[in-house]
């Protein structure tokens, strides 16, 4: 797993802001959107699609992409779908978006040309090659790997998270629903939503998921999603042992 973005809605640095970690020198306070890169047995998959993931790719030489999983339909984590039209030209199929219904519903309205048909048969090359796969909080098989599903809030709305082997992806939330809690269990490792230290009404902040930490005792936990309010070398500092702020470029075996 390669963690291609570990910055919030706005990525950091703002446009426009001078402070400190806006303002900083070290390449682990520069944080484009999330998203996850997954090298499985059989080719590799992304979940989410954030707008920079065009760049992301191209920084960790990314040669192909197949399928793409999506945790929400949220600005900052599809608006980089048409960045996978290169790869479905390459392999001349359908990339396959695993999704829920909802999120499916925003991809058809936000990228609608993308699935017009009489738009690719005038312009074929500008057109990505996508089909959609239904996901409905069942585990799945996908280029070999395992992945299971785990219902997240994100606010008031129903977001998903993401377990394969003994390593969960959980970003953008702020509640983990009771029967949710099982499928966090016995982790490797964690990447979880910590927005910053005030609290926030739909993530995370550091003290909250702490609290997750403390209760799902996974071996090693990276916080992702992250604002230009926390310093990484500073906030690791006072972080307990086995949690550290995760970098864009991040990876580690599944």
């Amino acid at each position: 797993m390669t963690l291609l973005g570990t910055g919030t809605s706005t990525g950091v640095p703002i446009i426009g802001c001078r402070c400190e970690v806006c303002m900083s020198d070290d390449p682990r306070n520069k944080r484009t959107r999330t998203g996850v890169l997954i090298e499985a047995p059989q080719g590799n998959f992304v979940i989410d699609t954030s707008p920079e993931l065009r760049i992301q790719l191209i920084r960790e030489e990314v040669e192909m992409v197949h399928a793409a999983v999506f945790t929400h339909s949220h600005a900052d984590h599809i608006y980089g779908l048409d960045d996978l039209r290169i790869f479905g030209h390459r392999l001349d199929a359908a990339i396959p978006l695993y999704c829920e219904e909802t999120v499916e519903a925003m991809l058809r309205q936000s990228f609608s040309y993308a699935f017009d048909s009489s738009a690719a048969q005038a312009h074929p090359f500008a057109i990505p090659k996508l089909r959609f796969e239904r996901i409905v909080l069942e585990p799945f098989e996908l280029l070999g790997l395992h992945v299971r599903p785990i219902r997240l809030l994100h606010g008031k709305a129903p977001v998903l998270g993401f377990r394969i082997n003994d390593v969960a992806f959980c970003t953008d939330v702020s509640h983990i629903p009771d029967e949710s809690w099982s499928l966090l269990e016995g982790l490797d490792v964690l990447v979880l939503d910590a927005l910053r230290d005030k609290p926030h009404p739909t993530h995370f902040g550091i003290e909250q998921a702490l609290e997750v930490v403390e209760r799902v005792n996974p071996k090693q936990t990276y916080f992702t999603h992250i604002a230009h309010q926390l310093d990484h070398e500073m906030t690791n500092a006072r972080l307990p042992t086995s949690v550290e702020l995760a970098y864009d470029g991040l990876s580690f075996p599944l």
